[in-house]
């Protein structure tokens, strides 16, 4: 019976859902020995750095990942080496990595001041984080292309692990410094970035003629815009709370705690996502109008369920868990984790919309939902409300209204699906969205 589920998911699922699973548990760890051993003040910059990384750093670098996995993976059938695709995809990520670190020493004062309570050892942590995410997301790439699926989750693994276990040792060792809790996300990447390389090398020996730069350029900048802009959606909130009110570190360190609870369907998404964009790919590359159709109301089913359960169990339960896991202090009712919930629930449904627009290969469309609901979560966030409310309703209305563009745009896309006709962008298999 075990063997034909198995059979069922496509190849890598579950390498890459155990690696994202521990991945999730580690967050988690993270933040309540965090929570446990930080002060309110501390534990507010820790919250925001950790949303600055993953808003920037998964933004920005997961679309590399898809564009290394996609081109990898169709050289592969074609018996093409990848090494030029990591050359580039190197180089890429490491000019976006250079313009990202310039433009932060640049506001290093404004950043240490109003974001960091003076640390200005938080700001060099910042930057050692999102250079570990270049590094990783890129290597993940190659790995994905060429379907190492244990290697890409063995990566995901190392790194969650390490977290844990480097939390651990500053916990027990009583360390008070949010910079050590910080330096975790720069450590755990690199070293499981350093054990899966033996593959990445293996490719980058595969030399070959350069790939062109349109190749890889073609699609990355609407796919950069829909995923750092879906990343605003889901952690602005914290740095906004930091940067409407300075003073209220409660509620920053506290707003993430909670976002973390209320997102724990997001990490099952994602294991999730590497099947359901090839799926409704082919179908749509196919002109297989009922497959399509049927898998993306399954996957809106799951998602709804997903939603839901999570959104009951954090109502119920919310504020006392992030009171005893996270040690945060008790300023959110049950009224925030409902809207929290309940835009948790928003933002997967424009996560599986969004997969089905790029799996048409309306790319613009995607970017232009996401935009919207950026543009309503900055109106919302500027109503003269308290603050831990304007940034819930922010989140809850802006997923909301990304969803529903989306959902109007693919009723015009979905004419695509009829003619059959060869995807222009071949889909990624790496896992997006969320916090980590």
């Amino acid at each position: 019976m075990i063997r034909r589920l198995l059979s069922l998911v496509p190849p890598g699922t579950i390498a890459i859902g155990a690696g994202l699973g521990l991945l999730g548990l580690a967050s988690y760890v993270h933040l309540a020995v965090a929570g446990h051993n930080l002060t309110e003040a501390d534990y507010s910059s820790l919250s925001v750095l950790w949303s600055i990384v993953f808003t920037l750093g998964i933004g920005v670098f997961m679309p590399v990942e898809q564009e290394v996995a996609r081109i990898v993976a169709a050289r592969r059938t074609q018996g093409l080496p990848p090494g030029p695709v990591l050359a580039r995809g190197a180089a890429l990520a490491a000019a976006v990595l250079a313009v990202m670190v310039v433009l932060i020493l640049a506001a290093r004062g404004v950043l240490t001041d109003r974001l960091f309570a003076g640390d200005s050892a938080m700001v060099t942590v910042l930057i050692g984080s999102l250079a570990a995410l270049a590094v990783a997301h890129t290597t993940r790439g190659v790995l994905s292309g060429l379907q190492l699926f244990p290697w890409y989750g063995t990566q995901l693994g190392v790194d969650g692990g390490l977290r844990i276990g480097l939390v651990a040792l500053l916990g027990l060792a009583g360390v008070t410094s949010p910079v050590w809790y910080g330096a975790v996300l720069v450590a755990a990447p690199l070293i499981g970035v350093a054990v899966t390389l033996p593959p990445v090398l293996r490719a980058a020996g595969q030399g070959g003629v350069p790939v062109a730069w349109r190749v890889l350029l073609r699609g990355l900048g609407l796919l950069t815009v829909s995923s750092l802009l879906s990343q605003v959606v889901v952690n602005i909130g914290v740095i906004n709370v930091r940067v409407l009110a300075p003073s209220d570190v409660a509620t920053a360190g506290a707003l993430l705690s909670a976002l973390v609870l209320v997102r724990i369907p997001l990490f099952v998404f994602a294991s999730l996502q590497a099947s359901l964009l090839p799926g409704l790919a082919t179908a749509a590359s196919t002109g297989d109008l009922a497959t399509f159709r049927g898998l993306l109301r399954r996957t809106l089913g799951v998602v709804t369920a997903l939603g839901l359960v999570g959104a009951l169990g954090a109502v119920l339960l919310g504020p006392w868990l992030v009171r005893t896991l996270f040690d945060a202090p008790d300023v959110l009712g049950h009224g925030d984790f409902a809207v929290l919930g309940a835009a948790t629930l928003a933002y997967l449904w424009a996560m599986v919309l969004g997969q089905t627009l790029l799996a048409l290969d309306r790319h613009r469309a995607q970017a232009v939902a996401w935009i919207a609901g950026v543009v309503v979560l900055a109106a919302v966030t500027l109503v003269p409300l308290p603050v831990d409310l304007r940034v819930e309703l922010a989140y809850a209305t802006g997923s909301l209204v990304t969803a529903a563009v989306m959902a109007a745009l693919l009723r015009g896309a979905t004419g695509a699906v009829s003619a059959p006709a060869p995807a222009r962008h071949a889909v990624a298999v790496g896992p997006s969205g969320g916090n980590r």
